[in-house]
């Protein structure tokens, strides 16, 4: 054959390949690259996650019945098996979890003392600790509290600016958990004081901070335990006294966005709309789940551990019963109320405890109290801006919100029996807040903010 036939040959071939990729291309809901090679970065489709992926499997598959060669990735410790089908097919997954004695040399956190780093800090230059700033370096410290402005502030570098994540709390002893990136750091509101940090341990060759970057946290009511929640699903119990990891609890396969304690039972939610109900002193540590149709962004018990309440990014607000044993996906919330924006500022009233405060986000900017027991509002109020975070401060009688646009600021509010009426202003910040805490006696305001400052204010 010539070589003018060969060219006419060779382009013959290129465009019916063309053509016929062109017109029979993969699914979009199709997780197969090229080749029919699973790539391992890939992410999977919205359509797809919404599945059983999140869920613990009932039915585990034998390894020996997976067909050789199936791509394979590995998404919060569980291997999944993709079923390679024709174009046009839907995806389907066999998930297939890790033996629980399985150890996880290089997943968790490790504790270090914060003793060393603060004495480098400090015989650091002025120059370079301008440029480098450690967390909780004091930025300002006024004297005297004045109205309007913080007693002190202090550096939070690596906060993550993101709207829906829960990254301060503060323990029954005064004691601040505050997550920067992948780390936590625990911090003394009587002493000032750094106490320590728990920080990821670094797998080699991976960016495990990266992939460990936390998400939620939440202090258990004794103040012994720190729960943490991580992007990629995982959720962690630490013994802050005996600086130990307690446990490795059952894991989401998906973002883990809040969490929160009922007594020694521990309630996580994540990005798929799944809840977990874990009780950490039992053999099988789940023992009840529930499923929202929306993403959770947040998660709370009632005052008194009768009811859960969990926020949606679609705007609904579900009360759910004290019943959560046995894990099933019929289990319906009591109360569904519904409000423009995302129910991710939240916050239950310590002395009426069937009521409960939300926050609009940026298009909705609306703050309002609803009442659990008959699903209505009872009242409202326009704050004309974003609400970020929302908390009680039970010994003060007061509602504080932590706001975005357009001022930045922290509004505190009075709410005498059907009213809400703002009383002061505090700001400061210079980026939205992000996060609000109070000290158990409610004489001072924590607030973190996406300036990648933590402020303490005087009430």
């Amino acid at each position: 054959m010539s070589t003018g036939q060969n060219d006419v040959s060779y382009k013959r071939f290129r465009r019916r390949i063309i053509q016929r990729c062109s017109s029979e291309g993969p699914a979009a809901s199709t997780p197969l690259a090229t080749g029919r090679r699973c790539e391992p970065s890939f992410e999977f489709d919205t359509v797809c996650q919404r599945l059983e992926l999140d869920s613990p499997t009932k039915h585990h598959e034998p390894a020996q019945r997976v067909p050789h060669g199936k791509p394979t990735v590995s998404v919060g410790g569980v291997s999944l098996h993709v079923d390679a089908k024709p174009e046009n097919t839907p995806c389907t997954f066999t998930a297939k979890r890790r033996p629980v004695t399985e150890k996880f040399p290089e997943q968790g956190w490790m504790w270090r003392a914060a003793i060393q780093e603060h004495e480098k800090a400090q015989q650091a230059g002025s120059d370079e600790r301008r440029h480098a700033l450690q967390p909780f370096d004091v930025l300002d410290k006024t004297c005297v509290s004045q109205q309007g402005k913080s007693v002190m502030k202090f550096a939070a570098p690596s906060l993550l600016n993101d709207y829906y994540t829960n990254l301060l709390d503060c323990s029954c002893n005064g004691l601040i958990a505050l997550a920067l990136g992948s780390s936590v750091y625990l911090w003394s509101s009587e002493t000032r004081a750094l106490v320590g940090y728990l920080d990821a341990r670094l797998q080699p060759g991976r960016a495990y901070h990266q992939m460990q970057s936390v998400s939620c946290l939440s202090w258990s009511r004794d103040g012994r335990a720190l729960c943490i929640g991580t992007r990629r699903g995982e959720v962690q119990l630490w013994d802050v006294e005996h600086k130990q990891n307690m446990t490795r609890l059952p894991s989401h396969l998906s973002v883990v966005r809040a969490l929160s304690w009922k007594q020694q039972l521990l309630s996580s939610g994540s990005v798929l709309g799944r809840i977990h109900h874990i009780d950490p002193r039992a053999p099988a540590a789940l023992v009840g789940e529930a499923v929202q149709t929306e993403g959770i962004c947040s998660l709370q018990w009632s005052p008194g551990d009768d009811w859960l309440a969990s926020g949606s990014s679609e705007g609904l607000l579900c009360i759910w019963d004290s019943d959560i044993t046995g894990v099933t996906r019929s289990r319906q919330p009591v109360t569904t109320m519904k409000q423009p924006s995302a129910v991710k500022a939240m916050a239950w009233c310590p002395w009426q405890r069937k009521m409960i405060a939300t926050g609009g986000g940026w298009k909705d900017g609306e703050l309002r109290i609803w009442d659990t027991a008959s699903g209505t509002c009872v009242t409202s109020a326009n704050t004309n801006s974003q609400i970020c975070s929302l908390r009680w401060a039970e010994k003060k009688k007061c509602l504080l919100a932590g706001h975005g646009l357009p001022h930045h600021q922290i509004s505190c509010w009075c709410w005498e029996f059907p009213s809400l009426s703002s009383i002061e202003q505090l700001t400061g910040h210079s980026d939205r807040v992000l996060h609000l805490a109070t000290n158990p006696g409610s004489t001072h305001i924590f607030s973190a903010g996406a300036d990648e400052q933590f402020h303490i204010w005087d009430m």
